[in-house]
């Protein structure tokens, strides 16, 4: 079910050019994303593969439900994750927000390593669009795609400078980049730690459906 392995439909779908391969197990180039992918059930062949393709002592994170982990990787740290779709009526449009582009990623890089949405590196721009909002020329809150399945678009990067948290802005570029995945025909869906309370309650207060609890196992080949 290509929500329960995301990485895996994206790689395997509409991200197939970003995926480096080797025989069915798949990874984001390291600037993009840490992130690797499996079959559904994956075979000793698979973990193999996955293990010459990372390379031995790179790390690489998947995000699945939890599944036991083969002798040539060793396990570095797990923790939960919950995954929700959107409603229909999410979508609507945010005037303050711009479109963020190349010469952004800096300042972008710059509120993740302050706010820690989870990972986004010097390239992970390239895999959507990104949306932000600048108050005095700093950026102070962003939110973009990342996953992009057959049917569904990730949400992510959604963060706040702390100084501006209370205002609205999040729900707001929430609801704007939604608009933008719904003109493509795809469904907005994100995730979120599954001890993040703060974002569990503001998404379920905007409609978010529970869909799956997973987990985000980061692993290193050896």
């Amino acid at each position: 079910m290509p929500l329960q392995n995301p990485v895996h439909a994206a790689l395997t779908g509409p991200h197939s050019t970003f995926a480096e391969i080797r025989g069915n197990a798949r990874c984001y180039p390291k600037a993009v994303a840490p992130f690797l992918a499996l079959p559904d059930d994956p075979t000793a062949e698979d973990w193999a593969d996955a293990a010459e393709l990372l390379g031995v002592g790179t790390k690489a994170a998947l995000m699945r439900p939890d599944l036991p982990v083969p002798d040539t990787f060793k396990l570095d740290r797990q923790f939960d994750l919950v995954q929700y779709v959107a409603p229909p009526a999410l979508a609507a449009e945010y005037d303050e927000a711009v479109v963020l582009t190349l010469d952004d990623v800096p300042d972008m890089l710059a509120l993740v390593a302050l706010t820690d949405p989870g990972p986004f590196r010097a390239r992970t721009i390239e895999l959507g669009s990104y949306l932000g909002i600048r108050r005095e020329g700093e950026l102070i809150a962003m939110a973009g795609t990342r996953f992009a399945l057959p049917t569904h678009t990730e949400i992510s990067a959604v963060c706040t400078h702390p100084s501006y948290r209370g205002q609205g802005v999040a729900t707001r570029l929430i609801r704007a980049v939604a608009a933008q995945i719904t003109t493509t025909g795809r469904t907005p869906f994100l995730h979120t730690g599954g001890t993040n309370t703060r974002a569990i309650q503001l998404y379920e207060a905007l409609g978010f459906a529970l869909t799956n609890s997973m987990k985000v196992t980061v692993v290193e080949a050896v």
